[in-house]
């Protein structure tokens, strides 16, 4: 006989798109990336460091969301297409090994 197998919540995900970007101001607008149009929700943030932002998002969510928070991946994202990263590339060229 198999055991029988759980059903849990499907993972979403929102993405917060950064709306604003100066030197120590970033500003975000969440958006239901689960939806095809994408649904922006009414949850807007601002924080002065990517690091920061990522963790407004979550705290964001926790406050809108409740315990549902659990089931939701948040993502930061400049551009519909790019993510935002704090590794930036190294302005020389690869050493060879030999």
């Amino acid at each position: 006989m198999e055991p029988e197998r759980r059903r849990y919540p499907r993972m979403r995900e929102v993405v917060f798109r950064v709306l604003a970007e100066r030197p120590g101001h970033l500003e975000a607008q969440a958006v239901d990336a689960a939806f095809s149009a994408g649904v922006t929700l009414p949850i807007r943030i601002t924080a002065p460091t990517l690091e920061e932002l990522q963790h407004e998002a979550r705290e964001a969510l926790i406050e809108h969301l409740g315990p549902a928070h659990c089931t939701v991946r948040v993502r930061v994202r400049r551009s519909p297409s790019a993510a935002v990263s704090s590794i930036r590339p190294v302005g020389r060229s690869a050493a060879l090994c030999r």
